[in-house]
C-alpha cells in the first residue's frame, strides 16, 4: 500500500475544500474521483466540515481525505474520528503537531520561515505546508529556503493555479501542490459539479504532464 506522501507526489494536485452543506459532500467526492483527483483537503472554516469528511469517506473508503485549517487538537480529534487520514495546520503550532505525532496522525503544519522549518526538522517531518503560497514568496521563497534542509520537501498552498502551477510542480522540492481553483465554493453551492470534474480532470492532466516531461 503506498503512503500518504506516496500518493500525494502522485496525484500531484490536493484539491483544497470549503464545504458549507453536507449534502454537498457526496456529490464532489464524486466528481472528485470521476475527474482523477481521489483527495481532498476538507477546511475546518465550516460547521459542515466533519460530518463532510464522514460521508465522503464512507462513500468512498480508498479516497484520500483529510482535515485542513486544523487551529486546535480538539479539531485534530474530531476530524479524525470523522475519517480524516491526514492532518493540515495553516501555521506551526507545536501543541498540534506534537499530539499528531503522539498519535501517529500524518501530519503536515505550515511553515514559511526557516525557524518554522528548523522546529519540523527537530521533530522529524520531512514533509510540511507552505501556506500562503504566493503571498510569501512561492517557488523562489520555498527554493532558498529549502537549500539548508535538503530532506524537507514542500506542499505549497494559496494563489496556485493552472497559470503557475509548472512553476511549482518542476521543483523537485515540492511533492504536491493544494489548489482551490478546480472546487471554488461558489461552483459547489450552484451545484456544477460537472464543471468541477471537468477542471478536476483538467487539473490532474496538467500536474501529470509536468511530472512527466
Amino acid at each position: 500500500m503506498k503512503t500518504i506522501e506516496e500518493q500525494f507526489e502522485e496525484l500531484g494536485v490536493v484539491p483544497v475544500v470549503v464545504l458549507e452543506n453536507k449534502e454537498d459532500a457526496v456529490l464532489l467526492a464524486e466528481a472528485l474521483v470521476q475527474g482523477g483527483l481521489p483527495c481532498a483537503e476538507v477546511t475546518f472554516r465550516t460547521n459542515a466540515a466533519a460530518e463532510s469528511i464522514r460521508l465522503m469517506s464512507e462513500k468512498y473508503p480508498d479516497m484520500l481525505v483529510g482535515a485542513g485549517t486544523v487551529l486546535t487538537t480538539e479539531q485534530v480529534d474530531l476530524a479524525v474520528k470523522s475519517g480524516a487520514k491526514f492532518i493540515v495546520s495553516p501555521g506551526f503550532d507545536p501543541e498540534i503537531v506534537d499530539y499528531c505525532l503522539e498519535k501517529n496522525i500524518p501530519v503536515f503544519p505550515g511553515c514559511i520561515s526557516p525557524s518554522e522549518v528548523a522546529q519540523a526538522v527537530k521533530r522529524g517531518l520531512k514533509i510540511v505546508k507552505f501556506f500562503p503560497a504566493e503571498q510569501a514568496g512561492g517557488i523562489a521563497m520555498i527554493k532558498a529556503m529549502a537549500a539548508p534542509y535538503h530532506n524537507i520537501r514542500f506542499m505549497p498552498t494559496g494563489g496556485i493555479n493552472t497559470g503557475n502551477l509548472k512553476d511549482y510542480l518542476s521543483c523537485d522540492k515540492i511533492l504536491c501542490c493544494g489548489g482551490s481553483w478546480m472546487v471554488k465554493g461558489d461552483m459547489i453551492r450552484n451545484g456544477e459539479f460537472e464543471k468541477i470534474q471537468v477542471l478536476v480532470k483538467e487539473a490532474k492532466e496538467l500536474a501529470y504532464a509536468i511530472r512527466c516531461k
